[in-house]
């Protein structure tokens, strides 16, 4: 895939997130899409498949009254598209790790996303 319609998928992906649109977000994943969150080195949730990532999706909303994730770099090889991602939040519930509802948070993670038939197949979500 050329890193330029890449780019495009991987940003209407982010903006859509930013939005919490969870359809929007939807719109260029493939059927069979696979997402990871890996936190610490350790897979901690994983969705196959565009219903179960849609289910995920939705539950997080409500998990941040606000949220952003800014690409800070890219980098292009083959069918896959690697992003550093600057990524703050406000809180909207208590977590189990000490966060509480309106706290803010920043974090600094990477995003590894691979395309398959002009769409995304994977998103690894790394922090």
């Amino acid at each position: 895939m050329e890193a330029s319609r890449a780019k495009k998928l991987v940003t209407d992906y982010v903006e859509a997130y930013n939005a919490f649109d969870v359809a929007g977000m939807l719109r260029h994943l493939h059927a069979e899409v696979v997402f990871r969150n890996i936190s610490g080195g350790q897979v901690n949730l994983t969705t196959t498949g565009k219903e179960s990532f849609r289910q995920q999706a939705e539950r997080a909303k409500s998990y941040f009254s606000q949220r952003e994730q800014r690409i800070i770099d890219w980098q292009f090889a083959d069918n896959r598209a690697e992003v550093r991602i600057d990524y703050s939040a406000v809180a909207a519930v208590d977590f189990p790790n000490g966060l509480k509802a309106g706290d803010a948070l920043q974090l600094q993670g990477r995003s590894v996303f691979q395309f398959a038939e002009d769409r995304i197949v994977s998103i690894d979500d790394i922090c």
